[in-house]
């Protein structure tokens, strides 16, 4: 089993997410710990956990007084001794001090770096301390560092700048996304341009080339790992397995049911958390299949889908229409989807969308 802890907090609210994070407040944090720690009483069912993640807003933002009482929480959990265990954090809040908290505590550092482009972060909002990130690496094995693009203006070698940056920092991992306009943001309010499609596809290829050339496997659409490095945590969510999720706006998926956690901190501090709650029919379970475990480059297990729903994969009838069409692709182990059409597999994947399998 796996957790997923939502903290909300944070020093600052950026540009580009949606999410209605805090500003940290010490009332407001201490209350919401306590109807977390509700939350979790009343749902956690004592299972064995693998990985544990804290993330989604800032955790590293809180005192060190609110970490030891969010790890007092944790503290209910049955962890495995092998557990991977990541925080989230902004590279400014990783002082000597917190770095030593943390350390023994959690095993995995996710740090949202974006871009090393001053102006780029100005428009962010965002900072980064370099420094600090280089004193984690003395701390923290592995860490991964989270790399955006599509930002306004960038050309390629503003990209490769911030590649040759984020792998002299040599991270075990490195998670790419490319800017993303939410709604009710400041950059969509100001009608922040959106990246020709073109140059976001070269963006994508020189990552792609860049960071396999310097020993990173590309294991997921975003995602690039050293060997035996890849986020066992994330790959619950690929592998469409249960996972437990807790605190403002989080969800979940326990015994076929996928629930999100509301998005008001009104109703959450008064012990309603659960926004809906929808159980999944085999038609829906096999679709979600599809579309999370195709983001993985490797794809879908032949044999470990034939053991969860009782039927071949190659025998479906879109399956077998798009191998035909060359845009999946099978080995003796998998299907997944063909590696010339990574960028684009969207396209692919909306093709399960309303799945149901034939009477």
């Amino acid at each position: 089993m796996s957790i997923y802890i939502h903290i909300p907090f944070c020093s600052k609210i950026c540009s580009y997410c949606d999410f209605p994070k805090i500003i940290k407040n010490e009332n407001i944090v201490d209350k919401y710990l306590v109807f977390l720690e509700k939350e979790i009483d009343e749902n956690y069912k004592g299972e064995k956990i693998k990985t544990l993640y804290i993330g989604g807003g800032t955790p590293t933002s809180l005192s060190i007084k609110e970490l030891e009482k969010l790890f007092q929480i944790i503290s209910k959990f049955k962890l495995d001794k092998d557990a991977e265990i990541t925080i989230e954090a902004n590279s400014e809040d990783l002082t000597e001090e917190k770095l030593s908290f943390l350390k023994g505590k959690v095993n995995r550092l996710s740090i949202g770096i974006e871009t090393f482009n001053k102006e780029t972060l100005k428009e962010l909002n965002r900072t980064v301390n370099i420094k600090n990130i280089e004193n984690a690496f003395k701390y923290f094995e592995n860490i991964n560092l989270d790399l955006m693009y599509g930002f306004r203006n960038q050309k390629l070698e503003d990209l490769e700048y911030d590649l040759k940056k984020i792998i002299d920092l040599n991270p075990t991992h490195i998670s790419t996304y490319s800017l993303i306009i939410e709604p009710n943001t400041k950059l969509y309010i100001e009608k922040y341009p959106a990246m020709d499609e073109d140059i976001d596809r070269k963006m994508y290829e020189l990552i792609e080339n860049t960071l396999k050339k310097k020993g990173y496997m590309h294991y997921e659409i975003s995602n690039y790992s050293k060997k035996n490095f890849a986020s066992q945590h994330n790959l619950v969510y690929w592998d469409n397995k249960n996972y437990y999720g807790f605190g403002l706006g989080a969800g979940g998926y326990i015994n076929d049911i996928r629930y999100q956690n509301t998005r008001s901190l009104t109703k959450y501090l008064n012990g309603k958390y659960k926004l809906e709650e929808i159980k999944l029919d085999t038609n829906q379970k096999i679709q979600n299949e599809f579309i999370l475990g195709l983001r993985k480059i490797k794809g879908i297990n032949k044999t470990t889908f034939k053991e969860k729903y009782g039927i071949e994969l190659k025998n479906i009838d879109i399956v077998k229409e798009l191998l035909k069409q060359n845009l999946l692709k099978e080995n003796q182990k998998s299907i997944f989807i063909n590696p010339i059409y990574i960028y684009t597999s969207n396209e692919i994947l909306v093709k399960f969308i309303d799945f149901t399998l034939p009477d």
